[in-house]
This record gives C-alpha cells, structure tokens and sequence, in this order.
C-alpha cells in the first residue's frame, strides 16, 4: 500500500496504460481522478465497485487547455489535494512524412501530445505547490530516442515531451516536485491502429502486425503490456523512486539495445557481412 491517502489524477485513463496505471495505484491505496474524452469507457470505470469509491471520473479533451484546468481543479476540490500527475493521454497523431506533413497536422500533433503534458504540468504545479510537493511522471516514447519507430510529428512531440520533464525537473525541485517521463516500446495498446477507427480492417491488422513483431523485435521476446508501464510510473512514483528526478526511463523489452545481431547470435552483423563479401572476393 505504498500510495494509502495519495492523490493522483491521470489523462487518459480509460483504456491502455493508463487505464492499467489507474488500476495499479488503486490496488496500492491512491485516490485517481482519470480524465478521458471516452466517456462511457470512464464513467463505467468510475462505477465499478472493485475500486471501492478510489476512482473518479471527467470526460476531459487534453487538447482544450481548459479542461485540463478544469480536471485538476475538480480533482483537487474531489481529494483536497494533489500529490501524483501522470500526463498520459495521447494517440498516433498525424501520420503523415514531413514532405507531406500540413500545418493542420502537425499543430494537432504537438496539441494533444506536447502542449497538452505542459499545460498539464503547468496547472497541476499550483496544487502540488499548496500540498509541499509532489510528482509528475510523462509517457514519451522510444520514437523520442530514433528514427524508424512511429510517424514524423509523433516522435518530434515525444521528444519535446522526454525534454521538457529534463527541464521540469531543474525548475520544480525548489517547490520540492520531481518529474520524469517514461519512454515505452511496442505495447500492447491500440494506439496506432486507433488513428484508423474508420478502416477496422486496417486497424485489426495494425495490431495483430504489433503482436506479432514484438516478440522477434527486442531481446525480451514477449510483446511489452500496459502493465509493465504501470509499474514503472508507481516506480517513479514511489517513495522508493525519490531520489530519481529528470531522467527518461526506457521500458521497451530492450529493443532500442541495438540492431537485431546485437543480441540474436544467429543474425549477421556487419562486420559478418564484411567479412563474407571479403571471403568471397578472395
């Protein structure tokens, strides 16, 4: 029960890593104000009596400046306070190259998922000010780290994200806050394939394609759930995490290590290949 009289508010909540991270710190004692524009998904959350009253619920677009203000402000006014704030909510955005990225696309892109963590930051700090301190933990991604693993504005936002908790970090620890973000791999969530919520088929494919690749992708040889960041965020959370501040935590079964013949013994390397055109060249 490391979060018994805890307070902590997550933006979207309601399915995913966040609805697993809710679920976490309800099992170890918190009270969680979860926003999320998927009503029905929260409001049936918020109703079940497995979290015996720990969970509350506000529908919340965290592209509207606003209502982030306004769901930090109830759940402060619901708990009578604020301890813990896991800036969460997010989806694949824009999927387009940068050589036919539009404006419209990429400002989308960086609303939900940059502006909207330091909006979240910023109204969230008023609270954790009141209560002598607190903690924010942001989901980056490993697209934030290298090319290859998501769409162009995706992985630039999440950059901003992993950077931004870096500088977070410096300027809060006078108010006694520690931030961190966490940078997840392929997860079993939906997050891609929900940008194709109007092609089923596609998006069916998309996540059986992500199931399939990650166990043959990354060292760790089962496909990453939203549990495993659950934990990492009540680790960072925690007070066994208090003496971590400004640090990007990478939990992706180990496939950013390096390419495949770096831990796969029977997959090449270069320095094979060289070798090989070199043997049979002589």
């Amino acid at each position: 029960m490391r979060f018994e009289g805890k307070r902590v508010v997550i933006t979207g909540g309601a399915s995913g890593i966040g609805r697993a991270t809710a679920e976490a710190f309800i099992a170890e004692g918190a009270q969680v104000m979860m926003g999320d524009l998927n009503a029905e998904a929260g409001d049936a959350m918020a109703a079940d009596t497995r979290f015996d009253n720990r969970l509350a619920f506000q529908k919340t677009d965290v592209c509207e400046v606003g209502e982030i203000k306004d769901l930090l402000d109830s759940a402060a006014g619901h708990f009578g306070g604020i301890d813990i704030l896991f800036n969460n909510a997010g989806a694949g955005g824009a999927p387009e190259r940068i050589d036919e990225m539009t404006a419209e696309g990429w400002d989308s892109t960086m609303n939900l998922l940059l502006r909207s963590v330091a909006m979240g930051t910023r109204y969230a700090v008023d609270h954790m000010k009141k209560a002598g301190g607190g903690v924010i933990v942001n989901t980056s991604s490993i697209n934030a780290h290298e090319a290859g693993w998501g769409p162009v504005a995706y992985a630039t936002a999440k950059a901003g994200v992993r950077h931004l908790s870096k500088l977070s970090a410096a300027q809060l620890a006078v108010h006694n806050i520690r931030v961190n973000s966490i940078s997840p791999g392929f997860i079993m969530t939906n997050i891609f394939a929900d940008s194709r919520k109007d092609e089923p088929e596609e998006a069916r494919k998309i996540d059986e394609a992500i199931h399939a690749f990650s166990p043959m992708a990354q060292p760790v040889a089962r496909s990453g759930m939203p549990e495993d960041i659950a934990q990492a965020v009540l680790y960072l959370s925690s007070d066994q995490g208090g003496f971590v501040s400004g640090i990007d935590l990478t939990v992706d079964g180990g496939i950013t290590v390096g390419h495949r013949h770096s831990w796969d013994p029977d997959t090449p390397g270069l320095l094979d290949l060289i070798q090989a055109q070199a043997d049979g060249e002589a």
